[in-house]
């Protein structure tokens, strides 16, 4: 009797070992680095390429592709499926039992291992202790009213219209939008501007591995009607001549860490393409596996593998727009992740009066950063469905697009911006920028006040006075000043956090920057005069 009591705890020992698991892979190295670099076309088209230019971002080895002979290895490795790859963070998504995936710890390139199961890896937090997998259906909260109207609100609460009014409308920008679905955007009426125009410039289904991208879900087509839409009288989107990247990255059935890797996946083929913002309505948090579920203590900006890959994304020269969640009225009620990001523009929701909507997830992020960034209308916000009907939505999965169509709009006007002067300018304009909240962040942007400012951005910049070299520089950096003037110069780095404030005159213009690490920083010299740069850590 013992020994059988003792056979049966092993049996069920043994299965618990061979559960499936979902793991991340990290490898050492890219041996194929410097053939890539040599080649850059190899690795990026050609208007990705020109968007690095024009903004003075290098290229590095994040941009190399993974090692395929690394991924054939894993490929053919005992027990192992490859879900997604990240050429950013030079990993696979993985699936297999913990003895298999731990087992790739012992190929020479592996250089670690995270599983999605926190109480896997050293250190980690300890495992929930029921094994139960919760069956959760995927839901936005979203609520329907149906009353058709139109979307003039939700484009003057941030005078989109004043934009709209001098013909910008999103032309020349192109926004990748990552949602669930696009069913019926290639036959409902409000959609063929886009159509027969051919703005819509291809996409990727990731979950299904095919360019079948008018499928699975609605809410993708929901979402981006806010942006790309026209129908006359009923719905204008907030950018209607911009073009667009559609891609799936939900599974709908389920709620797995590999819709993270799918989305930093896609997030990688639109900076490939030279897409300049990102609309992501989607949030990670809880997963149905509980032991893979974030917690609040993870919205630090930089800890999931979503928060990672959209910060790359904004160090490559995209805006990446957000939409903060819809969990303020629950239990847990701060933003999910990629929201949490250092580099997001995180998009709260208010209603038509522009008060806060009480679903909109809050700030702040767990490291005490303002999040939201700003809101947008997301309570009755005018929608399309894939019919065509025009009605109304709740959630901040549409004051997120509206807000990334206006984005775009803006900087179709300015376009000689940097998507971390976009965001600045984007954040000084909004109503509560000196005293942000929880709620609201910095509050409704002002476009029209954001372009106001890059203009006059722009006419400081001409002043040819002003000289900052060598530039790029490797130790130091000197700012030419007139006689007898002095000021204060701020450094940012490509995150918008200040690395340094120096005060200068023109007898002590130098400043060391060999600690600094190599890329791109920005400066601001503030007296009687303002200028403002940026340079390159070579």
């Amino acid at each position: 009797m013992n020994k059988l009591y003792f056979l049966l705890i092993l049996m069920v020992a043994n299965l618990g070992y061979a559960q499936i698991e979902d793991a991340w892979v990290y490898f050492n190295d890219k041996p194929s680095a410097a053939t890539f670099l040599a080649n850059p076309l190899t690795m990026l088209t050609q208007r990705s390429l020109d968007r690095r230019t024009a903004q003075n971002i290098l290229l590095d080895i994040t941009d190399v592709p993974v090692e395929q002979t690394y991924i054939n290895q894993i490929t053919t490795a005992t027990g192992i499926t490859v879900m997604a790859k990240s050429k950013w963070l030079n990993a696979l998504h993985i699936r297999g039992t913990q003895t298999d995936i731990q087992a790739l710890t012992s190929f020479p390139f592996v250089n670690n291992v995270k599983f999605a199961n926190h109480s896997l890896n050293p250190g980690g937090r300890v495992a929930v202790i029921t094994n139960k997998v919760n069956s959760t259906n995927k839901k936005f909260d979203i609520e329907v009213t149906y009353n058709y109207g139109g979307s003039q609100n939700q484009i003057e609460m941030l005078n989109g219209h004043l934009l709209h009014q001098q013909n910008y409308t999103g032309q020349g920008k192109i926004i990748a939008v990552l949602d669930s679905g696009f069913t019926g955007v290639n036959t409902a009426a409000p959609f063929q501007n886009l159509i027969t125009n051919n703005q819509i410039l291809g996409g990727y289904n990731f979950p299904d591995a095919n360019t079948n991208y008018f499928s699975r879900h609605n809410h993708g087509t929901n979402v981006l009607s806010t942006m790309g839409a026209f129908a006359d009288g009923q719905l204008v989107g907030t950018a209607p001549s911009a073009e667009y990247y559609l891609f799936i990255t939900e599974d709908i059935n389920s709620e797995n860490p590999v819709e993270e890797s799918y989305w930093v996946e896609a997030a990688e083929l639109a900076d490939y393409y030279g897409v300049d913002v990102i609309n992501s309505s989607l949030g990670y948090f809880d997963y149905d596996n509980i032991n893979y579920s974030h917690q609040y203590d993870d919205m630090v900006g930089n800890k999931t593998f979503a928060s990672r890959g959209a910060n790359m994304a904004f160090n490559k020269g995209i805006v990446v727009v957000i939409s903060a969640g819809n969990s303020g009225a629950t239990a847990e009620p701060h933003i999910a992740t990629p929201a949490d990001a250092i580099g997001a523009l995180t998009i709260g929701a208010v209603n038509s009066a522009e008060v806060y909507a009480s679903f909109s997830s809050i700030g702040p992020s767990f490291d005490g950063r303002v999040k939201p960034d700003v809101c947008a209308k997301g309570a009755g916000t005018t929608v399309s469905s894939t019919t065509g009907t025009i009605y109304t939505s709740n959630g901040t999965s549409f004051s997120s697009p509206v807000m990334a169509g206006m984005v775009a709009t803006f900087w179709s006007a300015v376009p000689s911006l940097t998507a971390q002067q976009v965001v600045d300018f984007v954040r000084q304009s909004a109503d509560n920028y000196s005293a942000p909240t929880n709620q609201k962040g910095y509050g409704i942007p002002d476009f029209q006040l954001a372009l106001n400012n890059a203009l006059n951005l722009e006419t400081v910049a001409s002043n040819k006075n002003f000289i900052v070299y060598p530039n790029p520089a490797e130790n130091q950096i000197t700012f030419q000043l007139e006689n007898n003037q002095k000021g204060i110069i701020y450094l940012y780095d490509v995150l918008g956090q200040n690395i340094l404030t120096k005060e200068i005159s023109d007898n002590n213009n130098t400043i060391n920057i060999q600690s600094l690490s190599n890329g791109v920083y920005y400066y601001n010299f503030e007296s009687d005069k303002i200028f403002k740069g940026k340079f390159i850590k070579k």
